[in-house]
């Protein structure tokens, strides 16, 4: 394999895709830190691969409830795809429960625990020799980003109706030309923030990961895959946290 192949480059017509795609996605300009690169589509392919995945073992979790005979009341005898996926279940409402109260987490569960599942298992990804993680591309961590700044919006007004916007002036009138721009650019590095620290995390540990084993290919990478499985669930934790404060802020600000 050269420097940007994976597992996917064996795939029939997989050159063939990249340079249709690179017609329409390529990015030729480029400004400071946007530099040329190397236009790849295995972030695409590897988080289509992660959705396929989860998609299986939410229908395995789904048929193991409904032929459980209990509704799922009593856990299942022996460790499988039911009980992790309910072990993750329990951690990220833990998670959520203190931010947001017991009722909103409940609510909003659906969606905060996709987001940790799917940023967690492209992480893990990286782990698999001939594989790279969706979440070391830019483009993957700020769609996710984006998302939860978007809907984080969504549910304010939502909860509050126009009234949201309020917010944004301040707790007085004239104080709306200050507050109005702070606010918008506080808003902005959310997603900024949320996609970078992402890709800079998982980018560093799979370099540091790949350096160590083409230097010592035995046991000593070993050492950094475990801290790699641990970075990967620390990433995942921090990015569900920090949306479940800001979908929280933002349906809780007339409280406040």
């Amino acid at each position: 394999m050269g420097p940007h192949a994976t597992w996917f480059s064996f795939f029939p017509g997989y050159e063939h895709l990249r340079e249709n795609l690179e017609v329409y996605l390529g990015r030729q300009w480029t400004w400071q830190i946007f530099q040329a690169t190397h236009f790849e589509i295995d972030h695409i392919l590897g988080g289509l691969l992660v959705f396929l995945v989860l998609t299986l073992f939410a229908f395995r979790y789904a048929m193991s409830i409904r032929f459980s005979g209990d509704g799922g009341a009593v856990p299942p005898p022996r460790f499988g795809i039911r009980t992790l996926f309910e072990t993750f279940g329990d951690m990220v409402f833990g998670l959520m429960e203190g931010p947001m109260g017991a009722k909103n987490a409940r609510r909003y569960l659906p969606l905060v625990g996709t987001l940790f599942l799917f940023i967690l298992f492209c992480n893990l990804l990286g782990a698999i020799p001939g594989f790279l993680p969706p979440t070391t591309t830019l483009k993957t961590n700020v769609g996710l980003a984006v998302l939860v700044f978007v809907l984080t919006h969504v549910f304010g007004v939502a909860a509050h109706g126009l009234k949201y916007f309020k917010h944004f002036m301040g707790p007085v009138w004239w104080l709306a030309p200050l507050m109005i721009p702070i606010e918008i650019v506080s808003h902005i590095a959310r997603p900024v923030s949320l996609s970078m620290r992402l890709l800079g995390n998982i980018t560093a540990d799979h370099k540091v990961g790949a350096v160590f084993f083409g230097l010592i290919p035995l046991l000593i990478p070993v050492i950094f895959l475990g801290m790699g499985v641990f970075v990967a669930v620390v990433q995942a934790v921090v990015f569900s946290l920090l949306s479940t404060i800001y979908i929280s802020t933002a349906i809780a600000h007339e409280e406040h």
